[in-house]
């Protein structure tokens, strides 16, 4: 992906489409989070995620599996040659 196809990171909303640049991730998966509420919204024409929302989102999963996001859990790496976070 470009930098000039990252959105602005001063910017103070994102739209779900800039989340889902952000996050490397598709529109349907942070519905899905906002949906389930994991991550704040407001509606302003369109919902926007504010930035302090997203990074406090981010800080408050993090070390964590959201593939789906009705059952998170740790990472665990199974993987031969990477490192279990859980350990």
């Amino acid at each position: 992906m470009s930098k000039s196809a990252m959105p602005d990171s001063n910017n103070v909303l994102y739209t779900v489409k800039e989340v889902a640049t952000l996050l490397r991730t598709n529109p349907s998966c942070v519905y899905r989070i906002i949906r389930l509420g994991l991550l704040p919204v407001l509606k302003l024409g369109q919902i926007k995620v504010r930035k302090e929302s997203l990074l406090n989102f981010l800080q408050k999963y993090e070390g964590m599996d959201l593939t789906n996001p009705e059952d998170i859990h740790p990472v665990n790496f199974k993987h031969e040659g990477q490192v279990n976070v859980n350990e």
